[in-house]
């Protein structure tokens, strides 16, 4: 008889389930989030201002995400409606250092954070006399520790008052019960929480941690659990000529602090500039200056950062992409267009956006062997074009 295949235990994701998933714009006061969020979502809700606090109330927007496939398939198809996957940004006040105790706004910042599911942080590295900075000078790197120790004093305070009311229930549990067996795991987890955050000086989604212990890092929502895209604000004299004296002090800093978090150059005095453009005005000034806006590969880092994928459905009268996050199945993805979908599941019929490519129609696609019917079983890959099959 042959071995067994081991089974090979699927990965869950940190984080909150679900699909429509929101990225927050967090920094100190005066780094150029406001100005950053109006520029990627060509609104003037945030409200840029040279003092504190000049966004209290989180604003909102949804920003499409650029993607060449979506582009190439509305080439293909010329539908009468074109609707790309989106970004949901948040534009939150601007932190202070003593924020996790209250001070400035911190407890409305911070549960504006907590609401999130994943941060921008805009970092300040240009000089500009005319725009205050509160800590009185230019030093990034200074900007970021507040930032990391204001979010890991919130999470640690959140944690000893969680870990507080398990031991409580927890003198009485005995060992006979699955539940209680259950609820000591769940302390050795919060135990184990709260010695990263205080011990070890690390942010919580910097750690291997198996499903179980997922399961509960997700059911606490901290804000050191969420993905950070680290966005550097530059002069636009130093974005263009891509030199400035504080990146490689970040590019350490981040080395050092929470490795492998993605850091993105760009510059909102460019941003603001292009994007009072007209397209083709913006690609001569772009050409002109020997460079290009950075607005795309934001929102790119942002989504990916979430763990959000898209699949397409396409057709004459409607391209458009759905977002959801990776290790969703068929029925699930086909859900996000409605549920009766989801509860009527029969099947899908799948190819991918390469085959299409390749072979220029859906009937040589088929013709090629090359579109497949998937069960409930599939789990979704980017790119897949889906036409969903319902009961009735």
């Amino acid at each position: 008889m042959p071995p067994k295949k081991a089974v090979v235990e699927k990965k869950v994701l940190l984080g909150r389930p679900g699909n429509n998933l929101k990225i927050g714009i967090v920094g100190l006061p005066n780094v150029g989030k406001s100005s950053f969020f109006n520029t990627l979502s060509k609104t003037d809700l945030g409200k840029a201002a040279n003092f504190p606090y000049a966004t209290i109330n989180p604003e909102e927007a949804r920003i499409p995400v650029p993607d060449p496939r979506f582009e190439w398939l509305c080439d293909l198809y010329k539908p009468g409606s074109r609707v790309p996957a989106f970004l949901t940004c948040i534009d939150i006040a601007g932190l202070t250092a003593g924020a996790s105790t209250g001070a400035g706004l911190g407890n409305a910042f911070l549960a504006h954070v907590r609401a999130v599911d994943g941060i921008f942080q805009v970092v300040r590295a240009f000089d500009d006399a005319e725009v205050i900075h509160v800590e009185g000078d230019v030093d990034p790197c200074r900007d970021m520790d507040i930032i990391s120790t204001e979010l890991r004093l919130k999470d640690i305070e959140w944690v000893e008052k969680h870990l507080e009311g398990l031991k409580k229930t927890g003198r009485a549990l005995g060992n006979s019960s699955l539940a209680d067996k259950a609820r000591k795991e769940e302390i050795a987890t919060v135990e184990k929480i709260y010695n990263v955050l205080t011990k070890e000086n690390k942010d919580v989604r910097k750690v291997d941690w198996n499903n179980k212990e997922i399961d509960v890092v997700n059911g606490l929502q901290l804000l050191t659990a969420k993905p950070v895209t680290y966005l550097v604000n530059l002069s636009e004299k130093d974005y263009v000529r891509k030199k400035n004296k504080w990146l490689p002090k970040i590019k350490a800093w981040i080395d050092e602090h929470n490795p492998g978090d993605p850091l993105i150059p760009f510059s909102v005095a460019l941003e603001e500039r292009l994007v009072n453009l007209s397209e083709e005005e913006c690609k001569e000034e772009e050409q002109k200056i020997g460079t290009t806006s950075a607005l795309g590969k934001i929102t790119q880092a942002g989504y990916s950062s979430l763990a959000l994928i898209r699949y397409f459905t396409v057709g004459p009268g409607e391209v458009r992409a759905w977002t959801i996050r990776k290790g969703t199945k068929a029925p699930q993805a086909a859900g996000v267009i409605h549920s009766d979908f989801e509860n009527k599941f029969v099947c899908g019929e799948i190819m991918s956006y390469e085959d299409l490519r390749e072979h220029g129609s859906e009937t040589a696609v088929k013709a090629a062997g090359k579109l497949r019917q998937q069960g409930k079983p599939y789990e979704m890959v980017d790119g897949d074009i889906a036409n969903w099959k319902a009961g009735a």
